[in-house]
């Protein structure tokens, strides 16, 4: 499996930890050399670090996915380092409770729309004309469960996570012709810090969301990476435009 993807290139956002973590360091496993982008540092360089023991190439771009700046960046570093992009995941996002709808303000609707879906809009512009050098590539986005049902007080997720979902059926149209399929995954509760810090701040316990999934448990990110690769494999060659849900039956 280690040559699966030889000599291709992904982009993963988001790559510090949880799901764009496991991500980051699946496509390595898979022989992809990688860019990993993030907010911080030292999580970034953790993923570097797994990806680089297990015999793979990676650089990382630090910074916000909503700037503008970051986005030609992190696309750069693909192009430079590796000569083309093949994959891009834009996986950062963050997931507040905000409250109800009337007591969401101005700061939180803004911070959580502009890593969600400004952050996946600009990381796609700069990705699309990558991968049209190259003839072609594939796309996922990361949307989620609150893009598909209704979860109380997160009103600007819910509706980042549908825009992502919009976005992305628009974008698989107009590139489907010119060899990038573009699709997107909906996770359920998958057990990463950010899910972990969801249940802190929640009347929930681990036990709610187990009920909530048909098949009563977590998943792990392991499972989402796998969804996430085989998305931009041949093995899905003539699937563009889905929203894929890797919830254990949850939106069922």
């Amino acid at each position: 499996m280690k040559e699966f993807f030889s000599d291709q290139v992904a982009i993963v956002t988001g790559a510090g930890k949880g799901i764009g973590q496991a991500i980051a360091i699946a496509f390595a496993k898979l022989g992809a050399r990688v860019v990993i982008s993030g907010r911080s540092k030292e999580p970034l360089e953790e993923t570097l670090s797994v990806i680089t023991n297990c015999g793979g190439e990676a650089v990382m771009v630090i910074g916000d996915v909503a700037d503008e700046e970051i986005a030609i960046e992190t696309v750069d570093a693909a192009i430079k380092k590796f000569g083309r992009l093949d994959f891009a995941v834009n996986n950062a996002g963050i997931s507040p409770q905000t409250g109800k709808t009337a007591d969401v303000t101005p700061d939180m609707w803004d911070s959580v729309i502009n890593t969600n879906l400004k952050g996946t809009w600009l990381g796609m512009k700069y990705q699309i004309p990558a991968m049209l050098k190259n003839g072609g590539g594939s796309i996922v986005n990361l949307a989620s469960v609150g893009a598909l049902m209704v979860f109380e007080g997160y009103a600007p997720y819910s509706a980042s996570k549908c825009g992502v979902v919009g976005l992305t059926k628009v974008a698989a149209v107009e590139y489907a012709a010119k060899g990038i399929r573009i699709n997107a995954i909906a996770p359920g509760s998958i057990a990463t810090p950010l899910f972990q810090e969801v249940i802190e701040k929640s009347p929930a316990n681990k036990e709610d969301f187990e009920n909530q999934t048909p098949m009563k448990r977590i998943a792990n990110s392991d499972e989402v990476a796998a969804a996430a690769t085989w998305l931009c494999s041949e093995a899905a060659s003539f699937i563009t435009g889905v929203v894929l849900p890797v919830d254990g039956g949850m939106t069922l």
